[in-house]
This record gives structure tokens, C-alpha cells and sequence, in this order.
């Protein structure tokens, strides 16, 4: 058995020992330190990502014409 398994099997041994006013706490907590490693992973893409590969980075200030939002309610309604 790997140290994994027995470290949660030993989480749910002591987590049936807690009264369920305190296993909501717990539930946060495990929450909380998965939004964390969601966090990081994310990050570390970003960190990952190659701006020369990224298509949209490669286009942004591809447009040398000012404002492309100017003008447009007439352009789309004719008013």
C-alpha cells in the first residue's frame, strides 16, 4: 500500500472521530487548498505559455486603425 493511501485512509478514520459541526470546517479547508493548487496550476501555464505560439498575441496591435468601436452604432443601425 503507498504512503498515499494510508495517509487517507488515516484522514477518514479521524474525520468519522469529529463531530459534524467541525467536518464543514474541514470541508472549507480541503476546498480552500484546492482552489489554491487550481490557482498555481493556472499560473504556471501562464508562465508556461509562449507568447511566439499564442495566435492572439501574435495579432494584438494588429489593427493600426484607431478606435474599431467608433462609430458603431451607426454602422450597425444606420442611426
Amino acid at each position: 500500500m503507498s504512503t498515499g493511501s494510508m495517509l487517507k485512509e488515516q484522514l477518514v478514520r479521524e474525520l468519522a472521530r469529529l463531530p459534524e459541526e467541525r467536518l464543514h470546517e474541514v470541508l472549507h479547508f480541503v476546498e480552500s487548498l484546492l482552489r489554491q493548487e487550481q490557482q498555481a496550476r493556472a499560473a504556471t501555464l501562464l508562465q508556461e505559455c509562449d507568447p511566439e505560439q499564442d495566435p492572439l498575441l501574435q495579432y494584438s496591435g494588429g489593427v493600426a486603425h484607431g478606435s474599431l468601436a467608433r462609430n458603431i452604432d451607426q454602422e450597425l443601425y444606420g442611426t
